[in-house]
């Protein structure tokens, strides 16, 4: 057991800012006699000690102005701060007094801690250059209201980076708010190469917090490097060997500077001479663009760049094919002019840098065969037309070209189409039609008088003639005659009178009475004979035909060429013959 007084006390507090600060004094005193007076003191920064309170019996003085309304003592005499600021972060002092035993004390350091906010990192905006002289600063980090003052360091793609000489430094500023509280900045300067345009750097606040160490890292930044070009690359878009005549091209020069130099463009002409074309092109992203290609436009083209920097040149050269097909002609043999039955042979050639394939279409742009040559036999009017030779590229899409020949079969007209027999009424005004196939055209004439209009597709004509019928028109019919200078052709046209409605109502009518009169006078014969009044029989045969004076006979004569006529007639009505039996 002691023999003294004595003061027990933890040696240190830790408490985070704005918090309550609890520090505790137990004591010991011999014989377990009591206390006579508590004192808490703090030091000052001048070292010199600071009353707070004094303690005696039950009765709490305080006497510190500085922590008025924060101090507060337990039951078991526990010194509690509220509210506490980084400001009272030192020594705090137990004193207890007891009488006879004298007086013993002891200390405790109170550590007040604030967290830091999460650093800001700021890039230069500016960019820097592997060129530079000087040590070029890269980013800036800023860790704000923390106590006590955290420590930063830097960190590229992850590995921590160290101050070298004439290669990196990291200055460190500190500053400590009215708050109490820190702020620390720290600038990373450091030399950079042509590979640094992809790091990232960051930033990382080391902090103590309750005999530990704690990190916070910032977001990752980059940094514009600017590097002078090293390789330069010309290409044609889209890629040369498809560029074919009418195509819009690209020539894309890039360079792996940054900045990007200044794009110059050129083309060789004869005799190793240069053609500038850096007006047509965008001399900051280096693009040239060719409209409309054409053969003319192949050749060796030159990108050469500008490096504002050090005023140092480089170039690339590419070669641009534009493919074609040029001199397409169409041969026919035999040349002379062709007759009804003969064959000719259709030949097409044409002249490009790739293979070609070769195809035949009618006029109607239908596929008749493919290959150079087309062979024609046994022609005819209805195989004159126009064929056409397309020619094509198969390895270059899209490029082709055609070639017409019309292929022309001479002769003297045919007539192929009248409107014969035609069916007329007198006074009517009809149309005569006649059509007819020939080459050369041919001319169409009407030995009638009418008004005529004429229709041409391909090797046929047709003549529309409208006249109004008469007697002579009826009588001889119309004659149409074609003719070019290899013959003539000539098709009569005969019109037929048709009977009008009117009169073939009037047939109809007669025809029906005369059928009524038959059945009446079978009707009479059969009552006659009934009554007895025709005797039959052999011996009582009579001629009831023979005409006699009595009142109650009736005779009916029917002539024959009537009924031949009327018969007539009724077929005429009917358009159609009837047989003796349907009669």
């Amino acid at each position: 057991a002691a023999s003294k007084l004595e003061v027990y006390m933890p040696a240190v507090v830790e408490v985070e800012s704005g918090g309550t600060a609890r520090i505790e004094c137990n004591f010991y005193i011999p014989g377990n006699d009591s206390y006579t007076y508590i004192n808490w003191f703090y030091i000052d920064h001048r070292n010199n000690r600071v009353r707070l309170c004094h303690i005696t019996g039950s009765e709490i003085l305080e006497e510190n102005a500085d922590y008025k309304g924060r101090l507060s003592v337990g039951e078991d005499k526990a010194l509690s701060i509220s509210r506490v600021t980084v400001l009272d972060a030192r020594t705090f002092v137990c004193q207890v007094g007891a009488g006879r035993h004298g007086e013993g004390e002891n200390r405790t350091e109170l550590h007040v801690y604030k967290i830091p906010e999460a650093p800001e990192i700021t890039a230069n905006p500016g960019g820097v250059s592997v060129q530079s002289s000087d040590i070029p600063q890269i980013a800036q980090c800023v860790s704000r209201n923390s106590f006590p003052h955290p420590n930063i360091t830097w960190h590229k793609n992850g590995e921590k980076l160290q101050p070298e000489d004439k290669m990196v430094k990291i200055p460190t500023t500190l500053t400590r708010e009215s708050s109490g509280l820190y702020t620390v900045s720290s600038t990373l300067f450091a030399h950079v190469t042509r590979e640094d345009r992809n790091s990232l750097y960051y930033c990382t606040v080391h902090y103590w917090l309750r005999g530990q160490i704690h990190t916070v890292e910032s977001q990752r930044v980059n940094v514009t490097v600017f590097y002078p070009a090293e390789h330069v690359k010309l290409q044609v878009m889209p890629s040369s060997a498809l560029v074919k005549e009418g195509d819009d091209i690209k020539l894309v020069c890039e360079a792996d500077g940054n900045p990007a130099p200044v794009f110059s463009f050129y083309k060789r002409e004869l005799e190793n001479s240069w053609q500038d074309l850096t007006s047509l092109a965008d001399t900051n992203s280096g693009v040239l663009n060719l409209h409309g290609v054409n053969k003319s436009s192949s050749g060796l083209y030159r990108c050469q760049t500008l490096d504002l920097d050090d005023m140092r040149q480089m170039e690339k050269d590419v070669e641009l094919v534009v493919n074609y097909i040029e001199g397409v002609r169409v041969k026919m043999e035999p040349s002379s002019p062709l007759q009804e039955g003969d064959s000719v042979r259709l030949s097409c050639d044409a002249h490009s840098p790739v293979a070609l394939d070769y195809q035949w279409r009618d006029e109607k742009g239908r596929k008749v065969a493919e290959g150079n040559q087309l062979f024609l036999s046994n022609l005819t009017f209805e195989t004159s037309s126009n064929f056409s030779c397309k020619v094509i590229a198969p390895s270059v899409p899209g490029l082709e070209q055609s070639k017409q020949v019309a292929v022309a079969v001479q002769g003297k007209p045919r007539i192929v189409a009248i409107s014969s027999p035609l069916y007329v009424r007198q006074d009517e005004v009809v149309n005569l039609t006649c059509k007819a196939i020939a080459f050369p055209r041919p001319s169409v004439h009407w030995n009638v008088n009418g008004t005529a209009h004429e229709y041409v597709e391909n090797q046929h004509i047709a003549s529309n003639l409208t006249v109004r019928v008469n007697h002579d028109l009826l009588r001889a019919g119309a004659m149409c005659r074609v003719s070019n200078a290899l013959g003539v052709s000539e098709k009569h046209i005969q019109l037929l009178d048709q009977k009008t409605p009117e009169s073939k109502g009037v047939i109809i009518v007669a025809i029906i009475v005369c059928i009524l009169v038959v059945a009446v006078l079978g009707s009479v014969i059969y009552f006659l004979h009934k009554k007895g009044k025709i005797p039959c029989g052999r011996a009582g045969k009579q001629d009831i035909t023979k005409p006699e004076a009595r009142k109650d006979k009736i005779v009916v004569e029917v002539k024959s060429d009537k009924l031949s006529e009327e018969a007539g007639l009724l077929q005429g009505a009917n358009g159609e013959k009837r047989s003796a039996a349907d009669q």
